[in-house]
């Protein structure tokens, strides 16, 4: 599933081929996507010139003349730039053409993602949207650190992995980056939330910063695939310390690492360093 990181490496691959152009036509090919792609989208959005594109949570804005567009990549969703004439694949349900012949091809399996018009302007949907409204913080703005989580937490009774994983609480933090967070801060993914004290949250805090920017500056670094017909966009790949390595040696202590469920989601730990 693409994550935060993902998500904001498909839109600094997408953003310069996309703002200031105008929309040529919007060609909805299957609107069966996780919210039905409305039959008025194409003509509403038809002619209006691309603003300012940006990001929230997972969810990518594109902002236009009147309102915006939400796309979400879901399960398994990708955006890419292809060039005219184009051929489409299978599971290639939308294309947003642009004015220089060139589209953004929207290309989802399991049809779990979204492509949705808001009369709204993205800085407005971000707080008055229904999919939008109720986010927690950005993990990498200003809001978000140490000293807000270890207020939070207070009055919670669940798996501190669980908690940083709640988009309510913080957006972005996937299962992998979770598990890679915990670890590098020292802290048991089944510790309960409010038995974790302050400076662990400060460090916690600034280790799910460090690993999130990481693998974003990582992703970077094949943005060429987002211009590319056969290309997928460059997710995240980086050298994994602890997720999908249980019964390897914890490269700290040398302690096997070990996985259990939390949250139905696969938890890795070294049971030595993390308490």
């Amino acid at each position: 599933m693409p994550e935060l990181p993902e998500v904001e490496t498909t839109l600094r691959g997408i953003r310069p081929h996309l703002e200031g152009r105008r929309i040529a036509r919007l060609l909805v090919r299957d609107p069966r996507l996780r919210l039905p792609i409305p039959p008025e989208t194409p003509e509403l959005v038809a002619g209006q010139i691309i603003g300012a594109l940006a990001r929230r949570s997972k969810y990518l804005l594109i902002g236009l003349e009147r309102g915006a567009l939400i796309v979400h990549l879901g399960m398994s969703g990708s955006l890419r730039i292809v060039a005219p004439g184009s051929p489409p694949k299978r599971h290639d349900h939308v294309d947003l053409a642009l004015d220089d012949g060139h589209c953004l091809r929207f290309h989802d399996p399991r049809r779990f993602g979204l492509f949705l018009w808001t009369p709204e302007s993205p800085e407005i949907a971000q707080v008055q949207h229904p999919l939008l409204r109720d986010l927690g913080p950005e993990p990498l703005g200003d809001s978000f650190d140490g000293d807000y989580l270890h207020a939070l937490s207070r009055t919670r009774r669940v798996a501190i992995k669980s908690f940083i994983m709640d988009a309510a609480v913080v957006v972005g933090v996937g299962n992998i980056y979770a598990n890679e967070s915990l670890f590098l801060a020292g802290i048991h993914p089944a510790r309960h939330c409010h038995r974790v004290g302050l400076e662990r949250y400060r460090r916690l805090a600034a280790t799910i910063r460090a690993v999130l920017r990481a693998s974003i500056e990582q992703g970077g670094t094949t943005l060429r695939d987002f211009v590319n017909e056969d290309g997928q966009p460059g997710y995240f790949a980086q050298s994994l310390r602890v997720y999908g390595h249980a019964g390897e040696p914890c490269g700290i202590c040398g302690e096997p690492l070990r996985v259990k469920r939390i949250g139905q989601r696969s938890s890795f730990f070294c049971p030595r360093c993390q308490h």
